[in-house]
């Protein structure tokens, strides 16, 4: 959530800031509602004043022996009207958080103008991708394998699920234990078990909510639960509401858990194996930290996430999003593109962004530097997506007959195994 007063202080700044981000902010819809908001305020705070006062007189007269039944009827008056104000201040509250709850995060100065993917820039590449000829789709390898199957999860679920078998359900499982132990061991990461369902409170603290409703899985209605689109959601509500001590920071967490959703809107694209699933699994990164740090902790995170890609020996490139293709929490974000030869191009495999104070205002998240308190920096990646990393090794390190050679990192993940063969009589 956006601090008001850059809204109030200089309304036609925010605008065009935002504007950047293809958002429209309705200034005098702001406005009206934020001057009304504060004169029924500055109203119902006078009335409270008056009726302090009165109950003074009121006491002071009933102890003189005074006849008190005008200064009660007056008094009932103002308690209407005080319950008039209320009700409205409740209404008009609800409707600028909603204005407020609407407007995505400001992008970095530094964050490239820009509609979509066509305007990111390029910050840097890892590895020599191949040039993929003659090679077989990720979908084609599985086949072969006899281990990814589509059709049948579609007949237990839908389409865009897909049941792991054999030896690729094991390397899925082998590159979970792989980013795990690397955060946890080498980058000081905190590893956490977390609930797979959030509440509505959960999901608008963390900016799900309202904006992306349609791209959740709703379960229950009174209350509703929602399956979790990222294990950014309960990790940065492990400290909701909290008064954190600056020099504990930074936290750093790391979860590994399904990710659900509903890819409202995508319909069409990626329909062709495991690149846009309604169920995927995923390594997350969070850190929360002082306003100071979080620019150099942004830099670390993405280094942390890269981290996993050269252990699989994956080419990549890092894009620093422009403020049009940017996450709506997200004030700057370095997406990491592995190489797919089947595709010729890089796909994104992790997002690391800094959203800066704008997910703690929503959380209620402070930090306590000496004797000031500010709100806290919250951060988070992929490190890394494990579906599109299988995609990824499946595509990059097959040879001709359909064996894939894992990286050495793997290999004691996958009991010593260095190549993956096809079953027998199912080869090139």
């Amino acid at each position: 959530m956006l601090d008001i007063r850059l809204l109030r202080d200089d309304p036609e700044a925010a605008s065009r800031v935002l504007a950047r981000r293809g958002h429209h902010l309705d200034r005098e819809a702001f406005r009206t509602l934020d001057e009304e908001r504060r004169a029924r305020r500055q109203e119902l705070d006078a009335l409270r004043h008056r009726r302090n006062e009165q109950a003074k007189a009121i006491g002071a007269a009933r102890a003189r022996g005074e006849d008190i039944r005008t200064l009660l009827a007056h008094a009932q008056d103002e308690d209407a009207r005080a319950a008039e104000l209320e009700a409205e201040l409740r209404r008009l509250d609800a409707a600028l958080e909603t204005l407020l709850l609407g407007l995505p995060n400001l992008p970095d100065p530094e964050v490239p103008d820009g509609r979509d993917e066509n305007d990111n820039r390029e910050l840097r590449r890892w590895g020599e991708p191949g040039t993929g000829e003659g090679r077989r789709d990720h979908v084609a390898i599985g086949e072969l394998y006899r281990g990814m199957d589509f059709g049948r999860a579609a007949a237990i679920a839908r389409s865009r699920f897909v049941v792991l078998s054999g030896p690729l359900a094991r390397l899925q499982r082998a590159l979970v234990a792989l980013m795990l132990d690397l955060h946890t061991r080498e980058h000081g990461y905190t590893e956490v078990y977390v609930p797979h369902l959030a509440n509505a409170e959960s999901l608008t603290a963390s900016g799900q909510l309202p904006k992306f409703e349609a791209d959740l899985f709703r379960l229950t209605e009174d209350p509703p639960l929602f399956l979790i689109p990222t294990a950014e959601v309960p990790l940065v509500n492990l400290v909701r509401g909290e008064t954190l001590d600056g020099n504990a920071l930074p936290l750093r967490y790391v979860a590994h858990s399904p990710c659900y959703r509903s890819e409202a809107g995508s319909y069409g694209r990626d329909v062709r194996g495991m690149i846009r699933q309604h169920q995927f699994e995923k390594v997350e990164l969070v850190q929360i930290t002082t306003p100071e740090r979080s620019a150099q902790a942004l830099e670390e995170l993405t280094a942390h996430a890269e981290a996993v890609l050269k252990k699989l020996e994956l080419p990549y490139r890092v894009m620093l999003l422009c403020a049009g293709d940017m996450g709506f929490a997200a004030a700057r974000t370095h997406d990491l593109e592995v190489w797919l030869p089947s595709q010729k191009r890089y796909r994104e495999i992790s997002s690391c962004s800094n959203c800066r104070d704008f997910q703690a205002r929503r959380l209620g998240l402070r930090c306590r530097i000496g004797t000031q308190k500010t709100w806290a920096h919250t951060l988070n990646g992929s490190g890394v997506a494990v579906g599109r990393a299988l995609v990824a090794l499946l595509e990059n390190f097959q040879d001709d007959e359909g064996a894939v050679h894992l990286p050495a990192a793997l290999v004691p993940y996958m009991n010593g195994e260095r190549i993956l063969r096809p079953p027998t009589g199912e080869g090139a």
